[in-house]
């Protein structure tokens, strides 16, 4: 077996052990990238070009990782997937990355993503599309389908991307890995280029479930540099061989019973609630009427409304890519803005600027403000009566690239399953169940907020029964 093919926890055991070292493991990684980045386009930028110092001593000495796009990297090229940013080198680091590098992780690279993370493909790229490394023809999700391929292909044991409506557990059940979405305030979102501010939250992408727990172990916590991370709660991302969900109550959401889900998505909401059964939970039913009828419309009137306020900053002035020869600056300003900026990106912007107008704010903005109260508050009741929820990440496995250009509605109607999350701030697993012929079929767990520790717990016995992924070919015959 070669050394990029190894788990997080198997890295980090071996090189403690002197099994082997952080340069093999460097140069393993680098070469698989070498190999397969021409088929899988993951990365925009790369960082292996020489040998990083691994004197470093930590959690994750020696071992490599990328990061999405919109985290910030003093010195390293941070672009979002959008022209716009040039090639800004931001003077401070997320601190995310922060925490990571203290503990001694090694940056390969920085991710492909949709524009802005606005997107469900990895299509909305000023850098082109990033292709599933199980199947080059389909697309990998998005937004942080780069971070996604990359684990799937071996690049590193593990990355971080962005979850702001689904942007970390969709492209993990395309690309099959394990993705968290963890509690809003759980992980500091300070030196995340944002999208939707009180949406977004980082999160991780790995081969096995221990591996998010290590992760998270690390990147959590409380940060003076933002003011809606956690202060007061303690969490454990300790693993642990003896857990059980006995006694526990697992839910399907009552409202989604009768929607169309492709055959391998619906076999593996079977097969995971038997085995769920057999270890001891308790099958139920959960009533979620307010989010099925009204969390995709209430969810982009707030992204969008947010959108245009965070990327009013871009204005070609203060950062990024600008024009020296406008004459005054209203022309400057159209000009970096029409130039900079792809659709997707200018089509939210548009929305949000008329949802946010005077004489519409109260109507639209506001009316989902309240909305999103009402589906915090239902969740709130749901997980009264039940620990989990077991969803669909997605209704239908991932489509050819470039489908989707063909039909815009498919993207939206996909959203319904992971986007209410956001709105209540809750944690997602999205996990691994097989594969319909070389395609990965995952599935996600909802819990309660700041059940995140418990929601990897489930994910163990999950992975226990239904085996993990393996490493994606990239296109390589």
């Amino acid at each position: 077996m070669e050394l990029y093919e190894l788990n997080l926890w198997m890295l980090i055991e071996g090189l403690k052990s002197g099994k082997f070292s952080a340069p093999e493991v460097f140069d393993s990684c680098k070469k698989r990238i070498d190999k397969c980045e021409g088929n899988i386009h993951a990365l925009i930028t790369r960082t292996d070009d020489k040998t990083p110092d691994f004197s470093t001593e930590g959690t994750f000495a020696g071992i490599p990782t990328i990061l999405k796009d919109n985290l910030c990297t003093k010195g390293i090229r941070t672009t979002a997937a959008s022209k716009i940013l040039g090639n800004w080198k931001p003077p401070y680091d997320a601190t995310a990355w922060t925490r990571l590098k203290d503990s001694g992780a090694v940056l390969m690279g920085k991710s492909n993503m949709d524009e802005f993370a606005m997107g469900n493909t990895c299509g909305n790229s000023a850098f082109g599309p990033t292709h599933n490394p199980n199947d080059i023809t389909r697309v990998p999700g998005g937004s942080s389908g780069g971070s996604a391929a990359a684990v799937s292909a071996g690049y590193v044991p593990f990355s971080l991307g962005s979850d702001t409506g689904g942007s970390i557990r969709q492209p993990a059940s395309f690309c099959g890995v394990y993705g968290l979405k963890p509690t809003y305030g759980m992980v500091s979102r300070y030196g995340l280029i944002s999208y939707g501010s009180s949406l977004d939250q980082i999160g991780p992408f790995a081969r096995t479930v221990r591996d998010l727990q290590l992760v998270m172990s690390v990147i959590s916590g409380h940060d003076p540099m933002d003011s809606s991370s956690f202060r007061d709660k303690a969490h454990d991302f300790t693993y642990r061989e003896n857990v059980s969900v006995k006694g526990k109550r697992v839910a399907v959401v009552k409202e989604f019973a009768g929607f169309t889900l492709d055959a391998p998505i619906s076999d593996a909401m079977k097969r995971t609630l038997k085995i769920l059964e057999d270890e001891g939970a308790i099958i139920t039913e959960v009533s979620l009427p307010v989010v099925s009828k009204y969390a995709v419309a209430c969810y982009y009137a707030l992204a969008m409304s947010e959108a245009h306020t965070n990327l009013e900053r871009y204005d070609g002035v203060r950062l990024g890519y600008t024009v020296k020869d406008a004459v005054g600056i209203k022309e400057m300003f159209e000009r970096v803005r029409s130039y900079g900026f792809g659709a997707e990106v200018k089509a939210r912007i548009i929305a949000g600027t008329c949802l946010t107008e005077p004489s519409r704010c109260e109507e639209y903005y506001v009316a989902a403000t309240k909305v999103r109260t009402l589906i915090a508050q239902e969740f709130s009741r749901a997980f009264e009566g039940t620990d989990y929820i077991l969803q669909p990440v997605t209704p239908s496995l991932p489509e050819k690239i470039g489908e989707s250009d063909d039909d815009a509605m498919k993207g939206y109607e996909a959203d319904l399953y992971t986007l209410p999350v956001n709105l209540a701030g809750l944690p997602g697993l999205s996990f691994f169940t097989g594969y319909a012929g070389n395609i990965p079929v995952g599935l996600q767990l909802i819990g309660p907020r700041w059940s995140d520790s418990e929601l990897l717990d489930a994910g163990i016995i999950l992975e226990r029964h239904l085996g993990g992924p393996k490493i994606a070919n990239g296109g390589i015959n």
